[in-house]
């Protein structure tokens, strides 16, 4: 039995980084992984240890027309390329709905198709009907990464897990090392993708309400996508604005307190990895009211949940949690206790369970050690 791993585009954002700690785990217990993935990116994807590689041709584009026709030329290469390959006892794994050819060949093959779903906020609805469609149609199991996903995009008569993302035990590691009790003295941090509806025109001008606070965002892309992004705009001088970041520990280990702003009527965050992130050096966070990442952050306790669309309450709580140092400590404990729930050690332990799960060609042998049964919560099988 062999395990292929399926990502449309590997980059440094939070799904392959997901996926590649699931990868490292899996290898690590002997098993055969293959990772399939679009060729001439660098991300979190690359150049890992004891896994196998194929590359499949995928051009990201601009323009949204271009951008399905490239993804659906991609997964049709993906189907042709693969469909010698794959054997009917192979398991295929779906990061994302978007590598959908993975599932097509998985259905035809007769594989167990597993989906690891991260978003909700697919668009236009048609495209998302499709692609959810193809879930329903050839998934076998079905892991969602919170209670929110689960909700909004329920696949019935599957095998349905939640499987909260989980921060690496390195991260942690390093965190501990780093971190120091503080008070705080107005250090802002954002890390997202350069996108409208990532709320980073609300970071600016929070930033401008602000000017004794002093501002960083760090998002996903290069210099020249920044510049492009931010012509004509004036960005305040408390505001210091950073492209892709390998290390991103500096930051957080700079910061008072995280942030993200993503509006609801653009996108609904399904998790939140950089606020997870931010927990492991005692950061309180602001975050949106709904979606998954409302599952990290709770109200009071390790910050706050705050639309970005209401300016005024953002800076009102954004101030309550910097003038503090009392309240501040209060949140900064509570981050770092609930960051015990999202250990690397019970996440991967689960996913392995995962694979026992139903599945008749899955031998234990195949793992290095047995697995003991677990009590956590962040698993739940409908």
């Amino acid at each position: 039995m062999k395990i292929f791993a399926f990502h449309l585009l590997n980059d440094y954002s939070g799904s392959p980084k997901v996926l590649m700690q699931l990868l490292k785990a899996w290898a690590n217990e002997g098993l055969d992984v293959t990772m399939v993935t679009c060729a001439g990116k660098e991300g979190f994807l690359s150049n890992l240890e004891h896994i196998q590689y194929r590359y499949f041709w995928y051009q990201w584009a601009a323009n949204p027309f271009i951008r399905l026709f490239n993804l659906c030329m991609s997964q049709f290469l993906l189907l042709v390329q693969m469909i010698l390959v794959v054997r009917k006892e192979d398991i295929l794994y779906v990061n994302t709905v978007l590598p959908f050819g993975a599932a097509v060949l998985g259905k035809i093959k007769g594989c167990r198709v597993i989906y690891h779903i991260h978003e909700t906020s697919v668009k236009p609805p048609l495209f998302k009907k499709i692609l959810f469609g193809i879930v329903r149609w050839a998934a076998y199991d079905v892991v969602y990464v919170s209670k929110y996903v689960a909700n909004q995009e329920r696949v019935e008569a599957k095998n349905t897990y939640i499987l909260h993302n989980a921060i690496e035990n390195e991260f942690i590691e390093t965190a501990v090392a780093q971190r120091k009790a503080k008070v705080p003295d107005g250090r802002v941090l954002m890390v997202c993708s350069l996108k409208v509806y990532k709320g980073v025109f609300e970071f600016v001008e929070l930033a401008k309400r602000h000017s004794e606070y002093r501002f960083r965002l760090v998002v996903n892309a290069d210099q020249e996508a920044l510049d492009l992004f931010f012509e004509g705009t004036t960005l305040p001088q408390n505001l210091e604005v950073f492209p892709t970041q390998k290390d991103v520990h500096p930051f957080y280990q700079w910061a008072d307190v995280i942030l993200n702003l993503s509006r609801p009527d653009g996108w609904v965050e399904t998790f939140g990895l950089t606020i997870l992130e931010g927990m492991a050096y005692g950061l309180p966070a602001i975050v949106p009211p709904v979606g998954g990442i409302t599952e990290l952050v709770e109200n009071q306790k390790n910050g706050f949940q705050v639309d970005s669309r209401r300016p005024q309450v953002l800076s009102e709580k954004l101030r309550e949690i910097l003038s503090n140092p009392s309240f501040y400590a209060q949140l900064q404990a509570f981050a770092l206790y609930k960051i015990n729930f999202f250990k690397e050690d019970i996440f991967i332990r689960q996913s392995l369970r995962i694979f026992q799960q139903s599945n008749k060609t899955f031998n234990k042998s195949d793992l290095s050690t047995n697995l003991e049964p677990t009590t956590s919560q962040s698993i739940l099988k409908d």
